[in-house]
Formats: structure tokens, C-alpha cells, sequence
């Protein structure tokens, strides 16, 4: 017996990485009857028929799991996100670090194609990226075109398991290829007619950028709050969580609560607006989805 991380799963194959060697596993059939399917990021137990095949055994405890992309333990995800072309969206990436911060999973922010800012979306996007790091958030600005910012980026890979995820045609693929020239990942161009590039990539590989592993995947096609609970959201925005043994009541929503820390910091001008107002909204999703159902 062995032990290794699946890092490609691809029909009916499991590709182990163990002690630097690549093994071709299958599952075993008791997985079916228990429901489990191993996913790439999984540390599994195989048993080898040869040096190139093998069996999987046991699919270790998880630290997480996403859905779409399958992947298991989850270390960081890099959220990638364009200062223009498509424009910075901070709903959406507001919507992107809950769902990470509810993982549990460390978010990395990269504001790419910062070489197409213009003097009047300058500052808005400046603005942007000042607000995210006084949260406490680190930010990378990069830029595929004139490589700024992209050697910034290797150091947060090591050791890790990273994804990569963010909004279709924000650079994600060309990225990875700057960062590793070998990959020659697919790119491409933005669709102006659909204001959204194409998804490149066709299935969950993990790969090895910067002493670390790292997935290029189609990012996360489900953005909707399906198994997160009101009382959960309070702790995926960090300058709530900072400011919460300040209000009055323990568990305050940051609604409608009195003498809530929150809200006066809302009102003295440190939490952004826009951040509580995607809050409000995320708060109020949730509320209608278990309603519904």
C-alpha cells in the first residue's frame, strides 16, 4: 500500500501523484456502494499492480470540497479578476469570497489587465483594490501583456493546493501560461457581442507552479448560496467578524439589531457601502432561497 494526491481524474482514471511518481488508478467498486467518488485533490491509499497502475483503497477525510470544479482540499483560491474588459465587478467578487471564506479556503485576489485602465476608470479601480487590502485581503495587480505584477504571484503558490477562479475572459489561462510557458493553455478573446470570454478548459488537472499545485479549471459555474445558512454569512465578511464583540447582542445579524458595531462603522466611513450593501443582498438571497424551498 501507498499513499499519494489524485491530481487528474479522467474517464474512469485516477492519476495519483506519489513520491514524485504518476500512477494510474481505478477506483475500487466498493466506492459505488458507498457513494464515494474520489476527486482530484484527494490524498488516497492504492495499492500498485505495477509501477505505472494501480488500485485506490481509501479516499482520506476531506478539509473541503467543491462541487463545480470536483475538487477536494482546497488550500487557496486565486480570484481573478480584470480591471477592464470584462470591467471589475465588486459584487461579483464579493460573491466569489464569501463562497471561499464559507470553504474555509484562503482568498487570493489578482487584479489582471491593469495595462488597460484608462484616467477615468484609474482611480475607481484603485479605489477598489485600497479598500480590499485594508480588509486585510492581499491583492496582486498583474498583467499578462507587460508581465507586471505576475512573478508576485509564485511565491503564494508553494506548498499549497490553489484554484483558479473568476469570471470568464479575465485572463485566467493566460496567467497560467505566463507563470509557466510550458503549459500552453488555450485563450480566448473576450466575445464583445456576448461581454464574455469562453470557457478554455475542459476538465480539473492540478499541476505544479511554484512548488505548489495549482488547477486550472473552468472556475465556479454555481454562484448561488444553495448550503449556507443566514447565521453563516456574518463570518465570511472579515471586517464584520472584526468589529462583531463590539455590538450589543451576541450573534447580531448586522440587520436590524440596535447598537450594532457593524453599522456604526458603516456610518464613520470604515466599512465600505458597497460591501455592506452586497451583504444586505447576499442576506437577503439566502432568506428568499429557504423560503422557497
Amino acid at each position: 500500500m501507498a499513499e499519494g494526491k489524485i491530481i487528474k481524474a479522467l474517464s474512469g482514471f485516477y492519476y495519483v501523484l506519489s513520491e514524485g511518481q504518476i500512477i494510474q488508478c481505478r477506483g475500487r467498486g466498493v466506492f459505488r456502494a458507498q457513494k464515494v467518488t474520489p476527486l482530484v485533490g484527494d490524498h488516497v491509499v492504492f495499492e500498485a499492480s505495477s509501477p505505472t497502475d494501480g488500485y485506490i483503497m481509501e479516499v482520506r477525510e476531506r478539509k473541503n470540497e467543491l462541487v463545480r470544479p470536483p475538487i477536494a482540499n482546497v488550500d487557496q483560491a486565486i480570484l481573478v479578476f480584470s480591471a477592464a474588459a470584462p470591467d471589475f465587478s465588486a459584487i461579483l467578487l464579493d460573491r466569489f469570497l464569501v463562497l471561499v471564506e464559507a470553504k474555509e479556503i484562503r482568498p487570493l485576489i489578482v487584479v489582471n489587465k491593469m495595462d488597460l485602465l484608462t484616467e477615468k476608470t484609474k482611480p475607481i479601480v484603485e479605489k477598489y483594490i485600497r479598500d480590499y487590502r485594508r480588509i486585510g485581503y492581499d491583492v496582486i495587480e498583474t498583467s499578462t501583456v507587460t508581465k507586471s505584477g505576475v512573478e508576485q504571484l509564485l511565491p503564494y503558490f508553494e506548498g499549497k493546493t490553489s484554484v483558479f477562479a473568476g469570471q470568464s475572459g479575465v485572463g485566467k489561462s493566460s496567467l497560467l501560461n505566463a507563470l509557466r510557458p510550458d503549459l500552453n493553455l488555450k485563450t480566448n478573446d473576450i466575445s464583445l457581442h456576448l461581454g464574455r470570454g469562453k470557457h478554455t478548459t475542459r476538465h480539473v488537472e492540478l499541476i505544479e507552479i511554484g512548488g505548489g499545485l495549482v488547477a486550472d479549471t473552468p472556475g465556479f459555474s454555481a454562484l448561488e448560496f444553495s448550503d449556507m445558512e443566514e447565521e453563516q454569512l456574518p463570518y465570511c465578511f472579515p471586517e464584520f467578524v472584526d468589529r462583531s464583540h463590539e455590538c450589543k447582542f451576541r450573534g447580531c445579524t448586522h440587520m436590524a439589531e440596535p447598537k450594532c458595531a457593524v453599522k456604526q462603522a458603516l456610518e464613520a466611513g470604515e466599512i465600505p457601502a458597497y460591501r455592506y450593501d452586497h451583504y444586505v443582498r447576499f442576506m437577503e438571497e439566502i432568506k428568499e432561497r429557504k423560503t422557497r424551498y
